[in-house]
């Protein structure tokens, strides 16, 4: 049975991944500006553009179906549903028995159809362009993001991510070496599946270096608004899954309102320094061709399941 205050704390989980979703993507961008010496924009920047964008009217093509029109609140829902199985305040709350990791990527895979059928709706050189890159895209993320992950199940006997954070947060300081591995791969990937340097660019609108930006040149008004949200969600989901593989220190335990206020200071702190770290890591590396991305992803899938062996073979 669930009871009233779990729902409320699974709500308030999921209302503050959507209303920090677009202040972490803010927060990115101002420490990339400061980092290479340029005037930076204001934090809420990514707020002031969805309201101007909801303001707006929407202007569609003649030929574009149903599809494309519901696309952009399916991709924000599916989102928004990876967004609330993942333990980023408490590990105790109604949905966490629905967050397995294999379910969790299967949620992002679908998001993803779903932004490469309404790119590739209207029939535009630039729409399809950017769905197929980003379908390659995902092709090869999505095995290293599940090697990444059946490690950390390994680790706990469980592909629970709520499970995953319970063991790993409340055992004793244990240095797994597979885990190293598995950071590193995991990186790699969310580089690649939020549309980051070195596989994409965010600021860019040239269309030859375009992926994720060239499924969204045909949306305006609310619906650009929603994709540009789910954008920043899909970042925020990411950031949540890195945090509780890798730093799963200071997630309540339970579902309790207390332990949920008091995980959210400490998650604001993780995700301020994931922030500075995404921002570095971006300012040192160069816009690779979309022809290395391959290689790219092929390297972080070898890491994970390089990761596996190492703690089959070392850890056990």
């Amino acid at each position: 049975m669930i009871s009233a205050s779990g729902l409320a704390a699974q709500f308030t989980e999921l209302v503050l991944a959507m209303l920090l979703a677009p202040l972490l993507t803010g927060w990115v961008n101002q420490c990339r500006a400061w980092l290479q010496s340029r005037s930076a924009p204001p934090i809420l920047q990514p707020y002031y553009v969805l309201a101007k964008l909801f303001r707006k009217d929407v202007v569609l093509a003649h030929n574009a179906s149903p599809l494309f029109r519901v696309a952009p609140y399916l991709i924000l829902g599916v989102i928004a549903l990876a967004a609330a199985v993942v333990p980023t305040l408490g590990t105790d709350l109604p949905m966490n028995a629905a967050a397995d990791a294999i379910a969790l990527v299967g949620l992002l895979a679908m998001a993803r159809l779903f932004i490469a059928l309404a790119a590739m709706d209207v029939g535009t050189a630039f729409g399809s362009l950017g769905a197929r890159r980003e379908m390659l895209v995902g092709f090869l993320a999505e095995p290293a993001l599940l090697m990444v992950l059946f490690t950390a199940s390994l680790i706990s006997n469980s592909t629970s991510l709520a499970t995953i954070v319970e063991t790993l947060a409340h055992k004793e300081l244990v240095i797994y070496p597979s885990m190293a591995f598995a950071g590193v791969a995991f990186t790699m990937v969310s580089l690649a599946e939020n549309a980051r340097i070195p596989v994409d660019n965010p600021a860019t609108h040239l269309e030859l270096t375009m992926i994720h930006e060239a499924m969204l040149l045909e949306y305006s008004g609310r619906h650009l608004a929603l994709m540009e949200w789910a954008a920043s969600l899909k970042l925020f989901v990411y950031s949540g899954i890195g945090l509780a593989l890798f730093f799963p220190w200071g997630v309540a335990g339970g579902g309790d309102a207390l332990g949920i206020v008091l995980a959210l200071p400490v998650l604001i702190l993780k995700l301020a320094i994931g922030g500075v770290l995404l921002a570095l890591i971006e300012m040192l590396s160069a816009k690779m061709r979309i022809f290395r991305a391959p290689e790219f992803l092929g390297i972080a899938f070898l890491l994970g399941v390089l990761s596996m062996l190492l703690h089959v073979l070392l850890e056990r």
